[in-house]
C-alpha cells in the first residue's frame, strides 16, 4: 500500500484519518474452511429424503470427496482462495481431512494432500492456518470408520508425525495447528494423548454441537452435552476454536465465554444444512469471542456470513438490530459490532500475531453508489447491509496487494484450471 496515499483506517475504536480519503478496514479471517467442498456447491440442492438434513447431505459429500487427488485439490483450493481474497478474507483456517487415497492407503508422501493446500495458499497469496484433522472413529460408540471415511483416518502416531512434518514448513504466511474432527470421531484417550504432545502455542479446532442428533448421542454415550463434556475434560482456553457450537444451553454459553475460546459461526452453511441458529445475543452479553467461516463454501462472502448472522437473530427475536456491543466498548452500530468481533478473533484462531495481521487490509470502493454521502458513523453499516455488489476494491496480505480493482492477480488462469478440473471430476 502506498504510504503517501491518504487513508481513513477503521479500528475497533473507530475511524482514524481523513474521512474524505481512501477507506481501509481490517482483512477478515475465515475461521473454518473445507476447501474441496467448494467444487460441490449447489450440487446437493435436490431433495433425497423428506427429512433431508446434514446427515443426508453428508452422503453426497462423501461421494464427491472420493474423487479428489492432490492435483484436483490444488486446483479447487486455488479457485476458492482467490475468491476468498476478492471477497475480503485475507486468512483462512483450513480444516483438512482428505489425507489419504480414496481406498484409505496413504500416498507415497503422507502429506501430499496437505502440501496441495499449502501450495494453493502460497500461489494465491492468502494467509493460511492449516489444520490437519485427527479422525479415528465413526461415532460416539467408537465404531470403525466406514469405507468412505477411510481416507480421513489416522492413528495417533501417524497423525503426530504428520503434524511434525508440516510444522517444518511454517513461514510468515503459514501456521500449522491441531484439529480434532469432533468428539464422535476422536475418543477421549487419544484426544488427551494428542493434546499433551502439542506445542504450547498450538491452535486447536474442533467441530462441536452442530446437530441436535450429535448432542443427543453425546449425552447417551458420555453422559453430558458435547460442549459441557469438552469444557470438563480438556483445558479449553484462548488457543481453542469451537466450530459451530450451535446448540448450547445457558451454562455452556457462559462457560465457553469464560474459557476464552473462540466460536466459529458458519451462518450460510448452517442455514444450508438446516443446523439451527447460534445464540448470538446471549454469547455477546457473556463477553465471548467469535468469528465467521465459510465452511462448505455455499457462499464465499464475509458480508453474507455477517449479514445473515444478524438476520437469523432478527427472525427468531422478531425485532431489529440484535448484534450491538455491550460494556466498555458499547456501540449501537450492528456493522461495527460485527466487524469488531471478527477482528478480535483473528489472532486467537489463526495463531498469527497482531503485527502480522496488521498488514492484512481491505480498501473499500469509496466511489461505489452504496457509499454516496457516507460518513464515519454509517460507513461499515453500509458496507455490510447495502446490497450484493462486492464493495472490496483492493486487498493486501502482509502489505502485498493480491487483489486490484476487485480482481485477483491470477484470476483467469486459476479459473481455467478450476474449470478443467471440475469437468474432469464430474466426468468420472
Amino acid at each position: 500500500m502506498n504510504a503517501d496515499t491518504p487513508n481513513s483506517v477503521w479500528t475497533p475504536q473507530g475511524w482514524r484519518g481523513d474521512a474524505s480519503a481512501e477507506r481501509i478496514v481490517p482483512g477478515i479471517a475465515n475461521l473454518h474452511s473445507h476447501a474441496f467442498q467448494r467444487a460441490m456447491a449447489g450440487m446437493a440442492e435436490r431433495q433425497t429424503d423428506p427429512a433431508d438434513s446434514f446427515w443426508t447431505w453428508r452422503e453426497t459429500m462423501y461421494r464427491f470427496a472420493a474423487r479428489f487427488t492432490p492435483e484436483a485439490l490444488y486446483a479447487v483450493a486455488a479457485q476458492l482462495y482467490a475468491e476468498m481474497l476478492e471477497a475480503g478474507y485475507t486468512s483462512v483456517c483450513e480444516f483438512h481431512y482428505l489425507h489419504h487415497a480414496p481406498d484409505g492407503r496413504p500416498y507415497a508422501d503422507p502429506a501430499a494432500m496437505s502440501r496441495a493446500l499449502i501450495a494453493a495458499a502460497r500461489d494465491t497469496g492468502i494467509r493460511m492456518t492449516l489444520l490437519p484433522v485427527l479422525y479415528m472413529t465413526g461415532g460416539f460408540d467408537e465404531r470403525p470408520l466406514g469405507e468412505r471415511q477411510r481416507r480421513f483416518g489416522h492413528q495417533v502416531d501417524g497423525y503426530l508425525r504428520l503434524l511434525d512434518t508440516l510444522r517444518a514448513q511454517q513461514n510468515a504466511r503459514l501456521r500449522v495447528g491441531c484439529c480434532l474432527h469432533s468428539l464422535r470421531a476422536v475418543p477421549p484417550a487419544p484426544m488427551r494423548e494428542v493434546l499433551a504432545a502439542l506445542p504450547a502455542d498450538s491452535r486447536v479446532h474442533v467441530h462441536i454441537a452442530e446437530q441436535v442428533a450429535e448432542v443427543e448421542d453425546c449425552v447417551a454415550v458420555r453422559g453430558a452435552r458435547p460442549v459441557r463434556w469438552l469444557l470438563d475434560n480438556a483445558s479449553v482456553d484462548e488457543r481453542w476454536t469451537l466450530v459451530h457450537a450451535t446448540h448450547l444451553d445457558q451454562n455452556e454459553v457462559r462457560d465457553t465465554a469464560r474459557s476464552g475460546a473462540t466460536v466459529a459461526i458458519c451462518t450460510t452453511t448452517e442455514a444450508n444444512l438446516g443446523d439451527g441458529l447460534f445464540p448470538l445475543r446471549d454469547y455477546l452479553e457473556a463477553g465471548g469471542y467469535w468469528g465467521v467461516g465459510s465452511d462448505s463454501h455455499i457462499s464465499v462472502s464475509p458480508v453474507e456470513e455477517l449479514r445473515w448472522l444478524e438476520y437469523g437473530q432478527r427472525l427468531i427475536a422478531r425485532r431489529r438490530n440484535i448484534a450491538v456491543s455491550v460494556g466498555a466498548d458499547a456501540s449501537d452500530s450492528v456493522g461495527e459490532t460485527l466487524l469488531r468481533g471478527v477482528a478480535a478473533s483473528a489472532q486467537r484462531s489463526t495463531g498469527f500475531d497482531a503485527a502480522a495481521l496488521a498488514g492484512d487490509t481491505l480498501r473499500l470502493d469509496r466511489d461505489a453508489p452504496a457509499f454516496a454521502g457516507a460518513t464515519d458513523a454509517d460507513y461499515v453499516d453500509r458496507w455490510l447491509f447495502s446490497g450484493n455488489r462486492n464493495l472490496v476494491r483492493d486487498v493486501f496480505v502482509g502489505g502485498e496487494r493480491v487483489v486490484a480493482d476487485g480482481r485477483h492477480r491470477d484470476r483467469d488462469a486459476i479459473a481455467r484450471r478450476y474449470g478443467e478440473t471440475l469437468r474432469a471430476l464430474l466426468a468420472d
